[in-house]
């Protein structure tokens, strides 16, 4: 399913930072509270003493309080605030305040400390202040607790968490709007590509030359090369197709032109004599729609790359197929035989392996003549396996030897019917398996010999049997 690459950077991008957003408030709210307690608590200390230094010990030893009560309006806030004291004597003794007002436990003279707690169903803030106070002789020991309620603390804890949540929005929302006008901006030359490739008339596989980011550039070198491959298969179809047409155009004509002639024939001699042209019009064009459609699962093969294949006993293959052929090209006079003892493997594919050495012999069968000798071998070159088919023919002039690996060109046949596409067809399947194919004149320089060479061969025992 296709995706908004503009969107999916804004969400890589947005959820990070919103993730370290959250994380940053809450150390905010922790240093906000912390900040509002500190400044609250320098409060509350100075109330605490300013209640203990109005404390003193009366002539009858007694200790006697004068609350100064601006040190208790000290503590007044627009919040509303309430605030609660207490004093109490020595061994805890309630002097005056709230009696109720919790008190810190276990304080050292001339010690404070700090805690959170509730009175009266409400959270409070309270310090406790140990003193004494002297009577000359001796000293009386005493406690001054202040406490006020927290709503002035939670409002300033809040609005500084509030103010910080904001200005994070803001910065937030503004990465995200120059994320979005940046991709936007940096996509446009993407955006041109699209549109000069979209005018393009469906012929035309020249290169691109849009100016796009290096980042891209990797990209559109890739199409240009995928283009120029198509083109060269396209123009090496378009030239296929019509020599395939014409080849296959000649039977054609020949078949339609035998068949108005038996019509017209005058005897049943002639009759079949254009019926038997007329067949072997049709025997080769079915040769040359075999051997293009062999030539089209070739091309198959060679996009799949044959990713598994087996090691195939290339002798035992050979020489099967060189007996099937014995009896046929002894009725064409043509002495045909086989050389190879040892099991020699390569790694193919059967089907096109065979085809590829039915081709070979029966291009001998079809052009070597009748008094000569062929022979199919198979044996071992140093680490390459070679398969060659020799014969004593006419062969192919020096000049034609390269010509003649082209498809639908053929060699000097001698008015004997082809389609020239034995010998591609050999290079192309040799090739498929990493063989090469060799073309030379044969023994004292008569006739030809084929050799393909399997330089990756396998001699390890064989995953396919032949039979």
């Amino acid at each position: 399913m296709p995706y908004s690459l503009r969107r999916r950077l804004l969400v890589w991008l947005l959820v990070p930072l919103v993730i370290m957003g959250l994380i940053a408030l809450a150390d905010t709210y922790r240093e906000a509270v912390n900040t509002a307690n500190a400044v609250s608590d320098r409060v509350l200390a100075g109330s605490a003493l300013a209640i203990a230094e109005r404390i003193v010990v009366a002539e009858n030893g007694m200790l006697e309080v004068d609350v100064p009560y601006v040190a208790l309006e000290m503590l007044t806030s627009a919040a509303q605030d309430r605030v609660f004291y207490r004093v109490d004597g020595p061994s805890g003794v309630f002097i005056t305040g709230y009696q109720t007002l919790p008190v810190i436990k276990g304080l050292a003279r001339e010690e404070s400390g700090y805690a959170d707690g509730s009175f009266r169903g409400e959270p409070i803030r309270l310090t406790s202040l140990s003193r004494a106070a002297s009577t000359g002789a001796s000293s009386v020991p005493f406690v001054v607790t202040v406490a006020e309620t927290t709503i002035a603390r939670s409002q300033l804890a809040r609005t500084i968490l509030l103010r910080s949540a904001l200005r994070l929005a803001i910065l937030i929302g503004g990465a995200a709007a120059i994320v979005w006008l940046a991709v936007t901006f940096s996509l446009r030359p993407l955006y041109r590509l699209r549109d000069a490739i979209a005018e393009r008339n469906p012929d035309d596989l020249h290169p691109i030359e849009q100016s796009v980011p290096k980042e891209v550039r990797g990209l559109v070198d890739t199409v240009n090369s995928f283009m120029g491959r198509l083109g060269s298969a396209l123009g090496a179809m378009r030239h296929f197709t019509g020599n395939a047409s014409h080849q296959l155009r000649t039977p054609l004509a020949i078949i339609r032109t035998q068949l108005a002639l038996s019509a017209r024939a005058r005897s049943i001699e002639e009759a079949r004599h254009a019926a038997a042209i007329g067949d072997e019009a049709i025997a080769h064009a079915e040769r040359v729609i075999a051997q293009l459609l062999l030539l089209a699962k070739v091309d198959e093969a060679l996009s799949d790359r044959l990713k598994s294949l087996g090691a195939i006993n290339l002798t035992e293959l050979a020489q099967t197929l060189t007996a099937d052929f014995v009896a046929h090209a002894r009725s064409a006079g043509i002495d045909l035989g086989f050389e190879g003892e040892r099991s020699l493997f390569v790694r193919g594919e059967p089907m096109l392996l065979s085809e590829m050495i039915r081709n070979l012999i029966e291009n001998v069968l079809a052009y070597a003549g009748s008094g000569t000798e062929a022979t199919v071998k198979v044996f071992g070159s140093g680490a390459d396996v070679v398969l060659e088919v020799e014969d004593t023919g006419p062969g192919i002039a020096a000049d034609r030897l390269d010509s003649v690996r082209q498809r639908f060109v053929r060699g000097d046949a001698g008015g004997k019917p082809g389609a020239g596409l034995g010998l591609p067809i050999v290079e192309e399947i040799g090739a498929l398996f990493g063989g090469r194919l060799d073309l030379s004149a044969g023994k004292d320089d008569r006739g030809l010999r084929v050799r393909v060479t399997f330089s990756t061969a396998n001699r390890d025992q064989p995953r396919t049997k032949v039979r």
